[in-house]
Protein backbone atom coordinates (compact mmCIF):
# COMPACT_ATOMS: atom_id res chain seq x y z
CA UNK A 1 0.00 0.00 0.00
CA UNK A 2 1.58 3.53 -0.59
CA UNK A 3 0.34 7.02 0.23
CA UNK A 4 1.27 10.46 -0.05
CA UNK A 5 0.33 13.55 0.04
CA UNK A 6 0.46 14.05 -4.07
CA UNK A 7 -1.66 10.81 -4.05
CA UNK A 8 -4.41 8.36 -2.93
CA UNK A 9 -3.89 5.58 -1.05
CA UNK A 10 -3.64 2.32 -3.20
CA UNK A 11 -3.04 -1.23 -3.91
CA UNK A 12 -0.44 -2.12 -6.29
CA UNK A 13 0.25 -5.37 -8.81
CA UNK A 14 3.39 -4.93 -10.62
CA UNK A 15 3.48 -6.33 -14.10
CA UNK A 16 4.67 -10.12 -15.17
CA UNK A 17 8.40 -10.86 -15.93
CA UNK A 18 7.38 -10.88 -19.59
CA UNK A 19 5.69 -6.94 -19.65
CA UNK A 20 7.45 -4.76 -21.68
CA UNK A 21 8.88 -1.87 -20.26
CA UNK A 22 7.48 1.41 -19.80
CA UNK A 23 4.27 -1.22 -18.75
CA UNK A 24 0.93 0.10 -19.79
CA UNK A 25 -0.76 1.24 -16.65
CA UNK A 26 -4.82 0.07 -15.04
CA UNK A 27 -6.22 2.39 -12.36
CA UNK A 28 -8.78 0.75 -10.52
CA UNK A 29 -11.78 2.77 -8.96
CA UNK A 30 -14.14 0.90 -6.41
CA UNK A 31 -17.93 1.76 -5.67
CA UNK A 32 -19.16 3.69 -3.13
CA UNK A 33 -18.49 2.30 1.12
CA UNK A 34 -15.68 0.58 -0.61
CA UNK A 35 -12.04 0.64 -0.44
CA UNK A 36 -8.81 0.21 -2.53
CA UNK A 37 -8.99 -4.02 -1.70
CA UNK A 38 -12.30 -4.44 -3.72
CA UNK A 39 -11.34 -3.93 -6.49
CA UNK A 40 -7.69 -5.25 -6.16
CA UNK A 41 -9.07 -9.00 -5.82
CA UNK A 42 -9.86 -8.80 -9.55
CA UNK A 43 -5.81 -8.52 -10.14
CA UNK A 44 -5.19 -11.94 -10.50
CA UNK A 45 -7.86 -12.27 -13.44
CA UNK A 46 -6.37 -9.39 -15.73
CA UNK A 47 -3.72 -9.30 -17.96
CA UNK A 48 0.11 -9.39 -16.29
CA UNK A 49 1.55 -7.03 -18.51
CA UNK A 50 -0.67 -4.44 -16.94
CA UNK A 51 0.61 -2.50 -14.07
CA UNK A 52 -2.63 -2.48 -12.13
CA UNK A 53 -3.47 0.11 -8.96
CA UNK A 54 -6.26 -0.04 -6.90
CA UNK A 55 -6.86 3.40 -5.39
CA UNK A 56 -9.16 4.40 -2.01
CA UNK A 57 -11.41 7.60 -2.49
CA UNK A 58 -10.64 10.33 -0.89
CA UNK A 59 -14.39 10.88 0.95
CA UNK A 60 -13.96 8.87 4.22
CA UNK A 61 -17.89 6.93 4.88
CA UNK A 62 -16.98 4.92 7.86
CA UNK A 63 -14.49 2.21 9.17
CA UNK A 64 -12.85 0.65 6.16
CA UNK A 65 -15.34 2.54 3.56
CA UNK A 66 -15.03 5.40 1.18
CA UNK A 67 -16.51 6.83 -1.56
CA UNK A 68 -15.86 9.29 -4.04
CA UNK A 69 -18.81 11.28 -3.42
CA UNK A 70 -21.74 11.51 -0.76
CA UNK A 71 -25.20 10.81 -1.45
CA UNK A 72 -28.61 11.12 0.20
CA UNK A 73 -31.73 9.38 -0.04
CA UNK A 74 -34.68 11.97 0.28
CA UNK A 75 -38.49 11.20 0.01
CA UNK A 76 -37.59 13.15 -3.94
CA UNK A 77 -34.92 10.26 -4.58
CA UNK A 78 -31.31 10.02 -4.10
CA UNK A 79 -29.13 12.88 -4.47
CA UNK A 80 -25.83 13.19 -5.16
CA UNK A 81 -22.75 15.86 -3.71
CA UNK A 82 -22.29 17.24 -7.36
CA UNK A 83 -19.63 19.55 -5.86
CA UNK A 84 -17.76 16.94 -3.86
CA UNK A 85 -17.99 14.58 -7.20
CA UNK A 86 -16.31 17.21 -9.71
CA UNK A 87 -13.34 17.60 -6.38
CA UNK A 88 -12.87 14.37 -6.44
CA UNK A 89 -12.67 14.01 -10.37
CA UNK A 90 -9.68 16.86 -10.25
CA UNK A 91 -7.60 14.84 -8.09
CA UNK A 92 -7.54 11.91 -10.41
CA UNK A 93 -5.25 13.11 -13.41
CA UNK A 94 -2.51 14.57 -10.76
CA UNK A 95 -2.85 10.99 -9.40
CA UNK A 96 -2.18 9.50 -12.59
CA UNK A 97 0.90 11.79 -13.46
CA UNK A 98 2.39 11.01 -10.19
CA UNK A 99 1.51 6.83 -10.76
CA UNK A 100 3.46 7.41 -14.25
CA UNK A 101 6.16 9.16 -12.52
CA UNK A 102 6.77 6.87 -9.41
CA UNK A 103 6.22 3.56 -11.17
CA UNK A 104 7.25 4.13 -14.72
CA UNK A 105 4.31 3.27 -16.34
CA UNK A 106 3.47 3.85 -19.85
CA UNK A 107 1.57 7.64 -19.97
CA UNK A 108 0.29 6.57 -23.36
CA UNK A 109 -1.15 3.55 -22.43
CA UNK A 110 -3.02 4.07 -19.22
CA UNK A 111 -6.54 2.29 -19.12
CA UNK A 112 -9.16 3.15 -15.97
CA UNK A 113 -11.83 0.71 -15.19
CA UNK A 114 -14.38 1.32 -12.03
CA UNK A 115 -17.34 -0.71 -10.62
CA UNK A 116 -20.68 1.35 -9.43
CA UNK A 117 -19.83 4.82 -8.57
CA UNK A 118 -16.32 4.16 -9.49
CA UNK A 119 -17.64 3.69 -13.29
CA UNK A 120 -19.67 7.09 -12.69
CA UNK A 121 -15.81 8.75 -11.86
CA UNK A 122 -14.41 6.40 -14.88
CA UNK A 123 -16.35 7.42 -17.23
CA UNK A 124 -16.22 11.17 -16.54
CA UNK A 125 -12.67 11.09 -16.61
CA UNK A 126 -12.13 9.50 -20.24
CA UNK A 127 -14.79 12.04 -21.20
CA UNK A 128 -13.11 15.32 -19.53
CA UNK A 129 -9.56 14.36 -19.95
CA UNK A 130 -9.39 12.40 -22.93
CA UNK A 131 -6.21 13.17 -23.38
CA UNK A 132 -4.81 11.54 -20.51
CA UNK A 133 -6.66 7.73 -21.21
CA UNK A 134 -6.20 5.08 -23.97
CA UNK A 135 -9.35 3.44 -23.05
CA UNK A 136 -11.84 3.11 -19.96
CA UNK A 137 -14.41 0.30 -18.81
CA UNK A 138 -17.22 0.92 -16.97
CA UNK A 139 -18.83 -1.43 -14.87
CA UNK A 140 -22.49 -1.00 -13.46
CA UNK A 141 -22.43 2.46 -13.37
CA UNK A 142 -24.58 5.42 -14.24
CA UNK A 143 -23.43 8.34 -17.04
CA UNK A 144 -22.28 11.21 -15.01
CA UNK A 145 -24.39 13.94 -16.62
CA UNK A 146 -23.71 16.39 -13.88
CA UNK A 147 -20.08 16.55 -13.69
CA UNK A 148 -19.41 17.18 -17.23
CA UNK A 149 -18.88 20.65 -19.12
CA UNK A 150 -21.56 21.39 -21.71
CA UNK A 151 -19.40 20.77 -24.29
CA UNK A 152 -16.91 17.52 -24.64
CA UNK A 153 -13.89 17.52 -27.00
CA UNK A 154 -15.32 15.62 -29.75
CA UNK A 155 -12.31 15.48 -31.43
CA UNK A 156 -10.19 14.68 -29.07
CA UNK A 157 -12.98 11.41 -28.01
CA UNK A 158 -12.44 10.53 -31.55
CA UNK A 159 -11.71 6.57 -31.37
CA UNK A 160 -11.97 6.09 -27.77
CA UNK A 161 -12.39 2.35 -26.59
CA UNK A 162 -15.25 2.15 -23.67
CA UNK A 163 -16.30 -1.10 -22.53
CA UNK A 164 -19.89 -0.91 -20.58
CA UNK A 165 -20.99 -3.83 -18.41
CA UNK A 166 -24.58 -4.13 -16.81
CA UNK A 167 -26.48 -6.48 -15.03
CA UNK A 168 -30.06 -7.26 -16.11
CA UNK A 169 -31.22 -7.81 -12.34
CA UNK A 170 -29.24 -4.59 -10.95
CA UNK A 171 -31.17 -3.58 -7.75
CA UNK A 172 -28.81 -0.80 -7.10
CA UNK A 173 -28.75 1.18 -10.47
CA UNK A 174 -31.28 -0.48 -12.51
CA UNK A 175 -30.41 -1.64 -16.33
CA UNK A 176 -32.13 1.92 -17.62
CA UNK A 177 -28.62 3.10 -16.09
CA UNK A 178 -26.34 0.77 -18.53
CA UNK A 179 -28.48 1.76 -21.49
CA UNK A 180 -28.59 5.11 -20.77
CA UNK A 181 -24.70 5.24 -20.68
CA UNK A 182 -24.80 3.07 -24.04
CA UNK A 183 -27.55 6.08 -25.36
CA UNK A 184 -25.51 8.83 -24.58
CA UNK A 185 -22.13 7.06 -26.14
CA UNK A 186 -23.87 6.53 -28.89
CA UNK A 187 -24.15 10.55 -29.62
CA UNK A 188 -20.24 10.73 -29.00
CA UNK A 189 -17.42 9.42 -30.90
CA UNK A 190 -16.17 6.69 -29.03
CA UNK A 191 -15.34 3.25 -30.13
CA UNK A 192 -18.23 1.59 -27.60
CA UNK A 193 -18.76 -2.01 -26.86
CA UNK A 194 -21.74 -2.66 -24.46
CA UNK A 195 -22.82 -5.91 -23.12
CA UNK A 196 -25.58 -6.85 -20.38
CA UNK A 197 -25.32 -9.84 -18.15
CA UNK A 198 -27.74 -11.98 -16.19
CA UNK A 199 -26.68 -10.46 -12.50
CA UNK A 200 -27.21 -8.05 -10.06
CA UNK A 201 -25.21 -5.38 -9.02
CA UNK A 202 -21.88 -7.06 -9.03
CA UNK A 203 -19.02 -8.18 -11.14
CA UNK A 204 -19.55 -12.28 -11.84
CA UNK A 205 -17.22 -14.48 -13.85
CA UNK A 206 -18.52 -13.96 -17.10
CA UNK A 207 -18.42 -10.36 -17.04
CA UNK A 208 -15.16 -9.92 -15.67
CA UNK A 209 -13.92 -12.78 -18.58
CA UNK A 210 -15.34 -10.29 -21.15
CA UNK A 211 -13.45 -7.23 -19.24
CA UNK A 212 -10.12 -9.19 -19.26
CA UNK A 213 -10.31 -10.27 -22.73
CA UNK A 214 -11.46 -6.74 -23.34
CA UNK A 215 -8.62 -5.21 -22.18
CA UNK A 216 -5.91 -7.99 -23.63
CA UNK A 217 -6.98 -7.17 -26.84
CA UNK A 218 -6.60 -3.55 -26.44
CA UNK A 219 -3.31 -3.73 -25.47
CA UNK A 220 -2.57 -5.82 -28.19
CA UNK A 221 -3.89 -4.03 -30.85
CA UNK A 222 -2.41 -0.34 -29.56
CA UNK A 223 -0.29 -0.48 -26.73
CA UNK A 224 2.34 -3.53 -27.67
CA UNK A 225 5.29 -2.16 -30.21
Amino acid sequence: MSTNKNSLTHLVREPGRKGQSPAPLLLLLHGIGSNEEDLFGLAPYLDERFLIVSARAPVVMGAGAYGWFNIEFTPRGMTADIEQAKRSLELIPGFLDALVHTYGADDKCVYVAGFSQGAMMSLALALTRPEKIAGVVAMSGRFPASVLPHELDQHALGGMPVLVTHGLYDPVLPIEEGRGIQKQLQTLPVKLTYREYPMGHEVTLESLRDVSTWLSRELDEHCMT
